[in-house]
């Protein structure tokens, strides 16, 4: 990473700026996030990207549920009520598409990555139980725009497996409020750090996945 490239970087995560930091890190750019739309992706890579997501993200509580539960930001907990409402039809669709993929293909280091996922999941809930007022209000914001990207790669997963695919229902994340201006600093610097850590925990998601990939052609 450049100088510049650093230093705005570290402006988006200071300001709390979730667009700017999501542009940089979000599912999206990632290579093997692209290389699974391709219609050519294999359906065995698919199925363990599947699998992958719903160890993350397919457990009830959902980190959005911590995140409610903890209470740190009083003012955000009707968002957060309807954020993990809408999430719980996510978990769903996620369940009844990690069903119809069928079992997880045979991949090299299976203990490994079980493992690594499990303490992802965990680092996730760490977030979303934050005692730092706004860190859990920005990974959960990230996690509703990153899961943007997601549910274009689940939707792709679910054609390709012949399973209908519902309307989301997510709302729209918290990006900017009036207390932010008065305590710009600490909330924000806060929100942009769960934000980040949120982004990086996908991104080293995609990473696993992209290296049992290449495991697998040997």
């Amino acid at each position: 990473m450049g100088t510049n490239t650093a230093f705005d970087a570290q402006q988006h995560d200071r300001r709390g700026d979730i667009p700017g930091i999501l542009a940089r890190l979000g599912s999206a750019e990632h290579p093997h996030v692209q290389a699974l739309l391709l219609p050519q992706a294999l359906l065995h890579d698919l199925t363990d990207a599947i699998h992958a997501i719903c160890t993350v993200h397919g457990n009830h509580p959902s980190m959005i549920d911590y995140a409610m539960a903890r209470g740190i930001q009083i003012e955000t907990l009707p968002w957060l009520i309807q954020s993990s409402t809408a999430f719980a039809y996510e978990r769903a669709y996620l369940a009844s598409l990690t069903s119809a993929a069928g079992p997880l293909p045979s991949t090299p280091g299976q203990a490994q990555t079980d493992a690594a996922l499990t303490h992802l999941r965990q680092t996730l809930e760490m977030l979303a139980n934050s005692d730092r007022r706004g860190c859990a209000t920005g990974a959960v914001s990230a996690l509703i725009l990153d899961w943007r990207s997601i549910r274009r790669l689940l939707d792709h997963a679910s054609a390709r497996f012949a399973l209908p695919a519902p309307k989301s229902i997510m709302p729209e994340p918290i990006l900017h409020d009036a207390e932010e201006e008065a305590q710009i600093v600490g909330l924000a610097r806060a929100r942009g750090f769960g934000a980040t850590q949120l982004l990086v925990q996908h991104r080293g998601l995609w990473d696993i996945l992209e290296a049992r990939a290449s495991a697998r052609r040997g």
